[in-house]
């Protein structure tokens, strides 16, 4: 385990580090969950091994720490995970992430464009979303204002979203969980959809078949981005179907002519 102070206040982001060639690969969990728990079987799949790969936990997620002070708006993640690359001597990296993560990751690349080489977005939010009070994900941890979360609205998604994905959840602050979800919701300015058709670099959009076309798919296969179905999955592509996302994301990563 490695670390990076992130913070004036001394907060300190962590990851898991494999050793191996360069450039580095990065991985980059979504809303509530952690990098080593989502990506470390796919990290060491025979056709993605053999890379310096970085399993990090954005800031007050997983095993990085929880500062009540940070605001958690995108900017604010991607600048943070900005610091710990540069820390762990990282440019050029080939960036993996997932959900938020992918979020994240598209305004790293916009802001810090020198970091990053290559992105595979693993059904990543590209648009704001809808609160949607009861649901679950961040359109119903979003629904609640921040003291009537924490008051006890986070039990509520607690028992809404089931053991495999509070087995994370539960990791993260609270306070950093709402406030993640809350700036997700909301978005960037341009949008992180505009961010992405705007960006240079190869980029690959992997989504579940299930969900049918991804919405504005011919606008963005225009500007460059390659999308990708995958069968037999849902949301967590890289845990329902290891072997088809190792292939899809191998594939992208190799190809020269993006």
């Amino acid at each position: 385990m490695r670390h990076a102070v992130v913070t004036s206040e001394g907060d300190q982001m962590r990851w898991a580090e494999l050793p191996g060639q360069e450039p580095s690969r990065v991985y980059v969990h979504g809303l509530g969950a952690t990098s080593p728990a989502y990506f470390a079987e796919v990290a060491v799949h025979p056709l993605l091994a053999g890379r310096r790969s970085l399993l990090i936990d954005l800031l007050g997620h997983g095993i990085s720490d929880r500062p009540t002070g940070f605001d958690y708006t995108l900017e604010s993640h991607a600048d943070a995970l900005a610091k710990t690359l540069t820390s762990a001597g990282v440019t050029g990296a080939e960036l993996i992430a997932h959900s938020m993560g992918g979020s994240v990751a598209i305004v790293l690349a916009a802001r810090h464009p020198h970091l990053v080489s290559r992105l595979v977005l693993v059904d990543a939010n590209l648009d704001p979303i809808p609160h949607r009070p009861g649901s679950g994900g961040s359109s119903g941890i979003a629904a609640y204002s921040e003291r009537e979360f924490l008051a006890g609205g986070w039990e509520d998604v607690r028992d809404r979203v089931g053991p495999r994905w509070w087995s994370t959840t539960r990791l993260a602050g609270r306070e950093a969980l709402h406030r993640s979800a809350v700036h997700l919701t909301r978005g960037t300015v341009p949008t992180m959809r505009e961010l992405l058709r705007d960006l240079k670099i190869p980029r690959t959009y992997l989504l579940p078949e299930t969900d049918g076309p991804l919405p504005g798919a011919d606008a963005l296969a225009a500007a460059g981005v390659t999308v990708v179905a995958i069968p037999d999955c849902g949301h967590n592509i890289m845990l329902d179907n290891p072997d088809a996302f190792a292939h899809a994301t191998a594939a992208a990563l190799a190809d020269q002519g993006q």
